[in-house]
Formats: C-alpha cells, sequence, structure tokens
C-alpha cells in the first residue's frame, strides 16, 4: 500500500547529526543537543551519549500517552499518574540487514485493566508514531506487564 500524503503539515522537525551512532547531534532550534555513542551490548564502548533507540523511545513513548491521555479525557476516564515505559530493541533480520521492535506498558492506577486496554487499543490507532510503524515492525501492547490481548481475552471469558 503506497503512502499516504498528509494533507496537511503541522509542524517539521529538523535535526542534523554527524559522525554516526558515535557523533553528535542537535535540533535546528537548538532546543536538543546531544551526544551519541554505541552501546557495550552493541559492540561500541558504552560512552556518556544516548544512542537512537532511546531517542525513539521517548518520542515513541510521550506521543503514544499524549494519544492515549486524549482519548481518555474524551471518555471521562482518569488516566492521572499514568505512564509509558518504551523499550525499543535493536538486533539482526536474519536477512542482513538490522530491525528494530518496541514495547509499550502502560501504568495507570486509576484505571481497571480493561479500561486500560481499551485506551492502549484506541491510542495505537492515533499515535503518529503507531501508524508510522504500523505492519513494518512489530509493536506490542501491554498493561502492568499483561499483554492487552490476555486482559481483553479474560475480560471476554467473565461475560
Amino acid at each position: 500500500m503506497p503512502a499516504i500524503p498528509l494533507s496537511k503539515i503541522l509542524y517539521t522537525a529538523e535535526a542534523v547529526t554527524e559522525g554516526g551512532r558515535s557523533g553528535h547531534g542537535r535540533t535546528s532550534d537548538g532546543r536538543l543537543e546531544v551526544d551519541l555513542s554505541v552501546p557495550d551490548d552493541m559492540g561500541g564502548t558504552g560512552g556518556p551519549g544516548t544512542n537512537p533507540e532511546q531517542l525513539f523511545a521517548i518520542g515513541y513513548g510521550a506521543c503514544f500517552q499524549s494519544a492515549m491521555l486524549a482519548i481518555a479525557q474524551g471518555h471521562k476516564l482518569d488516566a492521572g499518574d499514568s505512564r509509558i515505559t518504551a523499550r525499543v530493541g535493536i538486533g539482526p533480520t536474519g536477512h542482513g540487514g538490522f530491525g528494530i521492535q518496541v514495547a509499550l506498558d502502560l501504568h495507570a492506577p486509576h484505571l481497571m485493566p480493561d479500561a486500560a486496554a481499551y485506551l492502549m487499543t484506541e491510542a495505537d490507532k492515533r499515535c503518529p508514531y503507531s501508524n508510522a510503524t504500523r505492519g513494518n515492525i512489530q509493536v506490542m501492547l501491554s498493561v502492568d506487564g499483561t499483554p492487552i490481548e490476555e486482559i481483553v481475552r479474560s475480560d471476554q471469558g467473565a461475560a
């Protein structure tokens, strides 16, 4: 399926990187400037800098939670004090390249598991990161470590 062009660009982020995974990156507005280091687990020096997977985890987690909070507000669900833990893994694809996978876990102390699973499912439909990655990488959604499929299945079994 070909990519669908956006009807309107609301914002464009611009960043410049030099030196690849062992280099430096900065945004054009100067709000973010980071040194980059390759983790020990990937054969690097494990230096003090961040890496693309950490940056992606923060970006995806923040975007996903914003979508979830908007949906919660629209349904009068209390997602206060919630947090998303985003884990981005990188590894070989088995076809000569590398790929990533993502796990997003919601902790929402004021929500029942079925409501939390519902919000995760709906946020996955709305979040631009989810829409960009759908069909390209594995994204696993969970609530307090329980996959949302298990929550939905157990909720249906109780009905």
